[in-house]
């Protein structure tokens, strides 16, 4: 896997820059309460936030203009004074903003890039240029959760970008949930339920590897800019989530057979699922994937189902290229060095 650049950490007085990538929700009138409330959020840590030109005109003219979801993002990273760039929200078709972006541009100015879901794209092009950065936080669904940003969630936000220490062991959250976050009504508060922790699938002793991942969604990249090689998955911990309708028993039997047909499973040193639903056992899924990568493809590196990241609450952050271990025996899970420098 390659070596990537840490962009340097943030503190109170930076300018913060959101952006629209995905999906132009955070524009429409109905939504705004909600982008206010975010950037609030952002405030009350110290930080100055500014929305990309065009990040804010709406879903309509965001979905018919890739390039300008594009040119905010060439914006945000050529602009000295932005120290930090979030996603608003994920959505489907970031992949159409790739032929518009100039990858030197992210290469020349690295800075801290977040966000989850479809903005994954954006990682894959950051880490294709050479830049570290986070699958974590976008700033709709998770910093302006209507019921308050989740203590875990912050306290992630806030050790990962804005501490230059390492940043340690990840543990379980003490409450969580998948229910959807509701843009459109203050009043409306998701339900949390209790969370029981990790499951360690299968695997043994002690691993260490570097992040890479995202969700399902990265086996669609074939032919595409940032297609991952078989050579970016050496001697990586894997981490990967999606929405329950896409992870199924029947998609668990896909991605990981993917995992093995490729020869991924040989060369990555384990692998980090997200939570997916808390109304459905795991148990099932968690026998096929025995099934696939312990009995077809003979692998026993290590897997550990229900860490909290991606699409459901709270979330930590992972930052792509962060040297990780994976102790099966402990039961734990550490990121060993800083995510920022």
């Amino acid at each position: 896997m390659r070596a990537l650049i840490k962009p340097r950490h943030l503190k109170p007085g930076d300018l913060v820059a959101t952006v629209s990538p995905c999906w132009g929700l955070a524009g429409d009138p109905l939504v705004r309460w909600k982008y206010d409330l975010g950037v609030s959020r952002l405030k009350e840590l110290g930080l100055r936030v500014v929305a990309a030109p065009n990040s804010m005109r709406g879903s309509d003219y965001l979905a018919e203009n890739p390039k300008a979801r594009a040119q905010d993002i060439l914006w945000a990273f050529e602009n000295k004074e932005v120290r930090a760039v979030i996603a608003n929200i994920g959505g489907n078709d970031s992949i159409k903003i790739l032929p518009y972006i100039d990858p030197k541009v992210i290469a020349e100015n690295p800075k801290i890039f977040v966000g989850y879901s479809d903005v994954m794209n954006l990682h894959l092009l950051c880490y294709r240029c050479g830049l570290s950065s986070f699958y974590g936080d976008n700033l709709l669904t998770t910093i302006a959760d209507a019921a308050g940003w989740h203590p875990y969630s912050k306290a992630s936000f806030v050790k990962t970008l804005m501490d230059p220490s390492p940043i340690g062991s990840i543990e379980p959250s003490a409450d969580w949930t998948y229910e959807p976050s509701d843009h459109f009504d203050f009043e409306k508060k998701r339900s949390y339920y209790p969370n029981d922790g990790y499951m360690f699938i299968q695997g043994s002793g002690r691993v260490t590897g570097r992040l890479i991942g995202g969700h399902t969604g990265i086996m669609e990249l074939c032919k595409t800019p940032i297609e991952l090689t078989p050579e970016d998955y050496d001697d990586a911990i894997l981490f990967v989530e999606d929405i329950p309708e896409f992870f199924d028993e029947e998609m668990i039997r896909t991605f990981f057979g993917y995992l093995g047909q490729t020869g991924i499973l040989n060369r990555i040193h384990g692998i980090l699922i997200g939570k997916v639903n808390e109304s459905a056992s795991f148990d099932g899924r968690a026998r096929i994937i025995r099934e696939i990568v312990s009995g077809t493809y003979s692998s026993t590196i290590p897997i550990v189902y229900g860490l909290n990241f991606g699409h459901s609450s709270p979330t930590c952050l992972l930052p792509y290229g962060a040297l990780t271990q994976v102790d099966c025996d402990a039961k734990t899970i550490s990121v060993m060095e800083s995510g920022v420098k």
